[in-house]
């Protein structure tokens, strides 16, 4: 490694470290995040010739930074690199080391968000700035984006600036989290590619009942009883298997033998394979090929010598591609069978799935371009469970797609436990990675 390319992964290691220590944390309130925070921090860091930087504030605190190099021709492509800056919240007790200590320990930086999506935020802005630092006059226009409100639906960020500072964030190509994971399968190293994302409509179940006196709960119509067997109901059922275009693209290029291929390309088969796989793909692939309901939070009751009457389940549900309410009612209805009568589904927003087509430039740069690191790999299409800032772009016409370029120290399985998960960490070969393939791709692109 020569001495530019130290340099820039220890400028991406002390960037991310600060993001860590801002302690954005966005618990989904309107006065959380205060990503004005990070915002301040990158656009100390970015400041400086050639850089065209503005702040962008839906809310109190709640602060995106947008930077510029523009292009030389108005008829070329933008492409947007967009990184977030909140983070969830974590549980300290559960951490090995402080989760917004920003540790770098053994060659990883330990933090909440490092690997949602922090180090892909610090690592954009970094060969941002080194593309500007050496005169990057492209034909096309590259925006580095560090945008607010991510983990909350992201209505103070990147849907606010999408409705209300478009020109601002407009582009063609679109690459954000998550993407890059080098998965090994029997046909080599495979480097998925987020085309897609699963749509979202959380809702709160509403369970009724009786009310009465708590000391004589026989044969009452307890709705707090009723609601536990509802969540039991909901954690049994098993969803329709739906095996859809992008899941059949990715399996078919995984290589694997016909005896794991041919079941998890059948409705009928998929559990059986599911079983057997490791916890975290198991999950992974479940949800690409099931809606998916998860019970999250529950709420009451009035006192506790009153048998309450209403009780309030809020579920997490992701819908798959080309669903929509009456998949999502018609799953509810066959799970809850005969308590479906007693319960009312609310719904607090509906967010359908989203994709962008594979047969384009940035797919085909991101292929060519990532045998300089990993030859012999191959790009392939997968679908995220979880939603991402690309839905928003999609549907403005961009292309937009999930990746990074990450070492193969951190595998799938150690991915999809840190995700939201405890002792979050990335090792620092995976930001440089990461920081050569945004130089890498804006060259390719745009020039």
């Amino acid at each position: 490694m020569d001495a530019t390319t130290m340099a820039l992964e220890g400028e991406c290691t002390e960037l991310l470290q600060g993001l860590i220590r801002n302690r954005c944390v966005n618990d989904g309130t309107a006065g959380s995040g205060h990503e004005e925070r990070s915002a301040g921090l990158l656009a100390d860091y970015l400041e400086g010739p050639g850089l065209d930087l503005e702040r962008y504030t839906a809310g109190p605190g709640r602060t995106s930074l947008v930077g510029r190099i523009e292009g030389r021709d108005p008829e070329a492509p933008t492409l947007l690199l967009m990184g977030h800056t909140d983070v969830v919240p974590a549980n300290e007790a559960r951490w090995r080391h402080d989760p917004f200590g920003g540790e770098l320990i053994e060659g990883e930086v330990w933090g909440r968000g490092a690997v949602d999506m922090l180090n892909l935020t610090a690592s954009m802005a970094v060969a941002f700035k080194e593309l500007a630092r050496r005169g990057f006059t492209p034909d096309g226009t590259l925006v580095y984006l560090a945008v607010a409100d991510e983990e909350a639906l992201g209505t103070y960020g990147a849907e606010h600036l999408v409705e209300h500072h478009l020109d601002a964030v407009a582009a063609d190509y679109v690459i954000t989290e998550s993407g890059g994971i080098p998965l090994p399968s029997p046909a080599g190293l495979k480097l998925p590619v987020i085309v897609g994302e699963k749509g979202s409509m959380w809702g709160t179940l509403r369970i009724g009942g009786t009310p009465g006196h708590g000391s004589q709960p026989y044969r009452t119509d307890n709705a707090l009883v009723t609601a536990a067997e509802v969540v039991r109901r909901l954690a049994e059922h098993v969803p329709e298997t739906v095996i859809h275009d992008t899941w059949r693209r990715f399996i078919t290029s995984m290589g694997y033998p016909p005896e794991i291929t041919e079941p998890l390309l059948s409705p009928d088969g998929i559990h059986d394979v599911l079983a057997q796989l490791p916890v975290g793909m198991a999950r992974q692939f479940h949800a690409c090929t099931h809606t998916t309901f998860a019970p999250t939070i529950i709420e009451g009751g009035t006192k506790i010598n009153v048998i309450p009457d209403t009780v309030e389940l809020q579920v997490d549900i992701r819908t798959l591609p080309g669903q929509g309410a009456a998949e999502v009612h018609a799953e509810l209805d066959a799970a809850l069978g005969d308590l479906a009568a007693k319960v009312e589904f609310i719904p607090d927003r509906e967010d359908p799935s989203s994709s962008s087509a594979t047969d384009t430039p940035l797919w085909r740069s991101l292929s060519r371009l990532t045998q300089r690191w990993y030859p012999g790999s191959e790009t392939v299409p997968f679908l995220t469970v979880g939603a991402t800032d690309a839905r928003f772009f999609r549907r403005t016409g961009a292309t937009a797609y999930g990746f990074g370029l990450f070492s193969e120290h951190l595998t799938f399985e150690d991915y999809g436990a840190m995700f939201h998960g405890d002792d979050e960490r990335v090792d620092t070969t995976s930001l440089r990675l990461s920081t050569e393939m945004w130089d890498a791709v804006a060259r390719d692109l745009l020039a």
